[in-house]
């Protein structure tokens, strides 16, 4: 009984490790990437301005830091703060930014590629929150279109 009490034992833990392993191999297409030439930040007019220089500066180095030694489509994004929550949560250090960015084509204006994101981040002091938020909103645009850290 003990051999078929190990054998067992064997067939699940193979089976639990083909199984863990066959989630590693993905038939899904990677991203596709854009050569980025410009981002203008807009917001609604309760938008505080730190927040958009701040996200526009950070966008802005990092495209000046992308060097693409490949051919991709060149666009222009427009990234809008759809809506703002600040200082939420139980300590109301938590701040809440829903984005939309949309990539229209350099050669003809239209528009190729349509992200939408919420970023949220936490401030132990408020008046840094623009900023902190700024950084992490910059950081996941940067992830998204494959942008290099600026140094700005």
């Amino acid at each position: 009984m003990n051999w078929f009490r190990s054998l067992f034992c064997q067939l699940a833990l193979v089976s639990t490790l083909l199984t863990s392993c066959m989630g590693l191999t993905s038939d899904e297409p990677a991203a596709p990437t854009y050569d980025v030439r410009s981002a203008v930040v807009l917001g609604g007019p309760n938008t505080p301005p730190e927040l958009l220089s701040g996200i526009g500066d950070r966008i802005n180095a990092a495209i000046n830091a992308t060097v693409r030694t490949e051919v991709y489509p060149r666009v222009v994004l427009t990234i809008r703060i759809a809506s703002l929550q600040k200082a939420t949560g139980f300590d109301k250090k938590r701040n809440i930014a829903k984005i939309n960015i949309d990539a229209a084509s350099v050669d003809d204006g239209s528009v190729i590629a349509v992200s939408s994101l919420v970023v949220t981040s936490t401030a132990n002091e408020q008046a840094m929150a623009d900023q902190i938020l700024a950084e992490d909103i910059a950081a996941r645009i940067r992830s998204a279109f494959k942008l290099n850290a600026g140094r700005g």
